[in-house]
């Protein structure tokens, strides 16, 4: 499997559902589409996402869902709502929602570099 070939995939993401694209990503990133598919080697493709400002977010999520991290200091506990995210860059809105599907390994540091968010000009 050392001849591996990528392609490139390009998603529009505009008007879709944040999850449902999440998992969409996640299944062409490690490759489970393709037919000799091994949970162990990185063989997916990349994938590119464009305007993921126009993400839609169902429910009360952009307002209720917190994102949480630990320093670990004593007193470091650092929270950050989805809406101060999404404003600051959508795309790490996306970005987290891969990353949290992704296997919890070594493979998954390696996998989301195949992951290019793409900036819109405004």
């Amino acid at each position: 499997m050392k001849d591996i070939k990528r392609k490139i995939h390009k998603i529009d993401a505009t008007g879709k559902v944040l999850g449902r694209l999440a998992t969409e990503i996640v299944i062409i990133l490690r490759g489970k589409d393709k037919p000799d598919f091994q949970p162990h080697i990185n063989a997916g493709d990349i994938v590119e996402v464009s305007n993921c400002d126009q993400i839609k977010v169902t429910g009360n999520k952009l307002t209720q869902k917190e994102y949480i991290h630990h320093t670990n200091y004593p007193g470091g506990l650092k929270r950050k709502k989805m809406y101060k995210v999404f404003d600051q860059d959508p795309g790490d809105v996306l970005r987290l929602a891969v990353i949290g599907m992704l296997p919890k390994n070594k493979l998954r540091s390696e996998i989301i570099k195949n992951l290019k968010i793409v900036k819109g000009d405004k």
